[in-house]
Formats: C-alpha cells, sequence, structure tokens
C-alpha cells in the first residue's frame, strides 16, 4: 500500500506543520470575552485564515464554525451571562472610537466577532436570531490592513485579527482592559509572520513546488 503527501497539520493554528505559526503567538488575558463565529468556508482557507491566530491569542476567547447559530447552547449561555456587542456597523452601533461602553459594576462585556466575508457575515447574522438581539459596535480608523497578500473589498477593510486588535487597543482606552503595550505590540506578531512566509513562497514558486511534493512510503 502506498501513502502520497505529508503534510501533517497542526491542530492549533490549523496550518500545515511545515507553516505552523504557532511559536509567534503569546497569548494575553483579556477582562473581555472575546466570541469568534467563523464560517464553514473560513475554516477551510487555512492557508490565510487569521481567525485561528486571534482565538490563540487571547486566553478568554471561545471559537465556534457555523452559519446558523441562533439553538447554539453555549452562544446563549454566553449572551445571558455578558453584556454582549456584535462588532457589526450599523447606524446605531456604538462606535467603539468615540464612547465608551457603559457597564454596570456587576456586568462583564463580551464582544461577538463574526469571521467571514461580507456576504457570508451578513447571511449568518440574518440566519442566526439570537445574533438579531445584541447591540452592535463598530469603530473608525485610518488604518489600512497588512494583508498584502489578501486583497480587501474596501481600502480601510482590516482583517479578524487587525480588526480585534484594534478594538482591544480602543477598551484599553476606556480603562475597560490594562493590556500591557508589549501584548499588543506583540499581538499582530503570526498574521505578519504568515504574510512573510506567503509571500517567500510567491516569490519562489519553484521552491514551493519542491516544498509540497508528494512523497511515497510503503507500507508493509
Amino acid at each position: 500500500m502506498t501513502i502520497y503527501g505529508d503534510r501533517e497539520k497542526c491542530y492549533k493554528c490549523y496550518r500545515p506543520k511545515s507553516s505552523c505559526m504557532c511559536k509567534y503567538i503569546d497569548a494575553f488575558d483579556t477582562n473581555t470575552k472575546f466570541v469568534i463565529l467563523m464560517h464553514p468556508k473560513e475554516f477551510k482557507k487555512v492557508k490565510n485564515n487569521t481567525g485561528f491566530f486571534t482565538h490563540l491569542t487571547l486566553k478568554n476567547s471561545e471559537l465556534f464554525i457555523g452559519i446558523d447559530f441562533s439553538e447554539h447552547q453555549r452562544i446563549n449561555e454566553i449572551i445571558k451571562q455578558y453584556k454582549s456587542y456584535i462588532l457589526f456597523p450599523s447606524s446605531d452601533a456604538l462606535n467603539l472610537s468615540a464612547s465608551k461602553p457603559s457597564l454596570q459594576e456587576s456586568e462583564n462585556l463580551a464582544i461577538f466577532l463574526i469571521d467571514s466575508t461580507w456576504a457570508c457575515a451578513k447571511k449568518m447574522f440574518n440566519q442566526s436570531t439570537n445574533l438579531q438581539t445584541l447591540k452592535h459596535m463598530s469603530f473608525t480608523t485610518t488604518k489600512a490592513s497588512q494583508y498584502q497578500i489578501k486583497e480587501q473589498p474596501e481600502e480601510n477593510y482590516l482583517s479578524t485579527i487587525e480588526s480585534t486588535h484594534h478594538v482591544v487597543e480602543l477598551l484599553n482606552k476606556w480603562d475597560i482592559e490594562s493590556n500591557a503595550k508589549e501584548s499588543l505590540e506583540g499581538f499582530l506578531n503570526p498574521f505578519f509572520e504568515m504574510i512573510k512566509y506567503q509571500k517567500e513562497l510567491i516569490n519562489n514558486p519553484l521552491s514551493n513546488a519542491l516544498r509540497y511534493k508528494p512523497k511515497s512510503t510503503k507500507l508493509k
């Protein structure tokens, strides 16, 4: 019997072990719970998905894969236990760049993040009746995405990890978080290393082909 291919997968960052980025992840804790809702199509984009990096970097985060979360037990528990917002632009969204979320002394904050294309994000939101009950949150920024290997729909669109990084920065501004400066500086390290790695493969197609040339292993 012959088996072709030897691309083992890292089941933390879900990239091939040959391009695992876990060593660049420096996880830290937050007061805020982050809930990452990943569309199944994003789950399959192991080469350039930043949702896993975001989840692995934020200790107080949970990640779920799906489209309709209406009856999802754990997500509904979080919505009941926390003052929950969803990062979703709308006319009545709380602009985190200009306003501080109002929290009672006993309340804890949860922010839901949809990790998907804008078209799929709207579908997930429209099908998940529980997400429709959440307050909306947005932010304004002049930052441009550093996602050099992926074309963004608009100039000011940010990847999941870039958006989350900016949200944590703003939560620090409002004293909801108090993360050390070095924690935030290292937040994007796996993202930048992934881009660097992918660009090297793009610029050296022969090296890429040799790297992933299937091997034949005979089993007795």
